[in-house]
């Protein structure tokens, strides 16, 4: 006889532990809590209305995607705003993704180009600040925004370097957005039509130096000063 699962029965912890991940990660992102703030389990435990290990292990998984710390017999805590791992991971995608730009618009064929140009669209026609929202990029932009990004190098035909774009874009995106705040006249929108139309005019080198531009200007926002080389 097959069991039917009792509607009023706790969640399983795997369960849990993925919302609670989620929610957390969302808040981070938001900036509900300010770089270096501490993330107490118990505190977050209470608010979340779950056990200690639950949201122990969500903890650790935000460390695994770059935006958490685990303190030495401290806790865990947001990353700080002046951390250096913002300088590592804009040198590494700054060597890494013109690289495989250059690439794409080697390689790319029209179905490649079609996809550009509609992920651009979807990215200039969708608002980065819903209403409500006050400066907070809302997470329809957001996701807008990484699909361009990853479909400009999709082009390049390289699941591996693919992948190491993917690994260091979440914790790149939190930077990101701190220096979004920090330097709000920055037009992002301009510099995003000016990289869709250098790669579909197969203009590698124009491409390649807009994108390290780009990727420096996070950079930049953050603290005042560029990346070396």
């Amino acid at each position: 006889m097959t069991r039917t699962a009792d509607p009023g029965a706790p969640a399983p912890k795997q369960m849990l532990s993925e919302q609670v991940h989620t929610r957390l990660r969302d808040s981070i992102m938001r900036g509900d809590h300010a770089p270096g703030a501490p993330l107490k389990p118990q505190d977050l435990a209470r608010e979340q209305g779950v056990s200690l290990a639950v949201v122990r292990e969500a903890l650790v998984r935000l460390v695994g995607d770059g935006l958490a710390d685990r303190l030495h017999n401290r806790g865990f805590a947001v990353p700080a705003f002046d951390d250096r791992r913002w300088r590592q991971i804009v040198e590494a995608r700054r060597t890494v993704e013109p690289v495989m730009l250059r690439m794409a618009v080697e390689r790319g064929d029209l179905d490649w180009e079609s996809r550009v140009r509609a992920a651009h669209h979807r990215l200039a026609r969708t608002p980065p600040y819903p209403p409500g929202s006050g400066r907070h990029y809302g997470e329809e932009w957001s996701e807008a925004h990484r699909v361009f990004h990853r479909t400009l190098l999709d082009g390049c035909g390289n699941p591996v370097l693919l992948e190491t774009f993917d690994r260091t874009w979440t914790a790149g995106e939190l930077a990101r957005r701190w220096s979004a705040r920090s330097a709000p006249e920055r037009d992002g929108a301009l510099e995003h039509r000016r990289l869709e139309e250098a790669a579909l005019a197969r203009d590698a080198d124009t491409a390649a130096a807009l994108l390290v531009r780009h990727l420096t200007l996070t950079l930049t926002g953050l603290d005042g000063t560029e990346p070396e080389g």
